[in-house]
């Protein structure tokens, strides 16, 4: 953990709370919303996943909401007594990690979008997205959580700054990781929309994109992509300063570019659930009408596949 006041265990004449490592009570208030709100909505990911049988979405959106509260609780330990290692060492461990499991939830989306539209345009096959950027989630969350354990742990000054550069490299590592998730995204329409004219929607595709459903889906994921980059690069910035500087000792900033981001986030990819906005991410899924299927394959049939095997029959 940071020194300067090692001596400090709780707040006293000797240890005012400006001597703490954010030099301010976490807000109640703000805090134990944070704490609800990602309990209800790891429970609410829990029973949709079951529900829509979309297995892989409900453990990476459970354990980003799952961490986000045992974080906030964290910060409600040290409302108590900023001084507290405990409350310290379980926020910044668990708050730095969790929404690198909300980027491994839209990574999955893209995989699904492609088979719907058509996997011919993809730069990738579809299942190398997944792959891919899973992947990079994987390195940024293990740079990260190594990183908040060593910083949070620290006995040396060293052993501070490792992990204070594995925090940075982990977060930074995300935003890079996104921006190239964007970048793909945007290929993909880009290309798909250009051969419109030669290649037109199957119905399957054109009824995905009528469908308010599924806009309300795309919306969503857009709109965490969007502020889980905004939180990152605030992240980034915030860390770039060392302990104790003036942007990680200002609550508010932290309340909305960290907790409102994630709040916004996890609202929009709970509440318009691929599980009845865009079902092709459930295992039960199948290209006949979406009657459900035994096999856990069937989520990667195309429509160009499940033509031919028609022509075929």
């Amino acid at each position: 953990m940071p020194t300067s006041s090692d001596v400090c265990l709780d707040v006293s004449p000797e240890c005012p709370v400006e001597a703490s490592i954010y030099g301010y009570y976490p807000n109640l208030g703000a805090n134990a919303f944070f704490v609800a709100f990602f309990a209800t909505c790891f429970f609410l990911n829990l029973g949709l996943g079951f529900r829509y049988k979309t297995w892989t979405y409900m453990v990476a959106l459970s354990l980003g909401c799952l961490t986000e509260t045992i974080g906030y609780i964290g910060r409600l330990i040290m409302r108590g007594n900023p001084f507290a290692d405990s409350g310290f060492i379980t926020q910044i461990c668990c708050l730095i990690i969790a929404p690198a499991f909300n980027s491994a939830a839209i990574y999955l989306t893209l995989k699904h979008v492609t088979l719907c539209f058509g996997p011919e345009f993809s730069l990738l096959k579809p299942r190398f997205y997944t792959y891919i950027f899973i992947f990079a989630d994987l390195v940024s969350l293990v740079l990260q959580a190594i990183g908040g354990a060593l910083a949070s742990t620290a006995d040396t000054q060293d052993q501070q700054d490792l992990g204070d550069n594995l925090m940075m490299a982990g977060i930074s590592w995300q935003v890079v990781s996104l921006f190239f998730f964007a970048l793909s995204v945007a290929f993909y329409i880009f290309r798909r929309w250009r051969a419109l004219a030669r290649h037109p929607l199957s119905a399957e595709a054109s009824a995905t994109l009528r469908d308010t459903k599924f806009r309300l889906f795309a919306l969503g994921v857009f709109t965490a992509w969007i502020t889980i980059f905004i939180r990152c690069v605030y992240r980034i910035i915030e860390m770039a300063g060392g302990w104790r500087n003036s942007i990680m000792r200002n609550e508010t900033d932290f309340i909305v570019l960290e907790g409102v981001m994630l709040v916004l986030a996890t609202f929009m990819q709970t509440f318009f659930h691929p599980g009845y906005c865009f079902p092709r991410l459930s295992s039960r899924w199948s290209p006949n009408d979406g009657v459900a299927l035994p096999s856990k394959s069937s989520r990667d049939v195309s429509m160009e596949n499940f033509a031919s095997s028609r022509a075929g029959a």
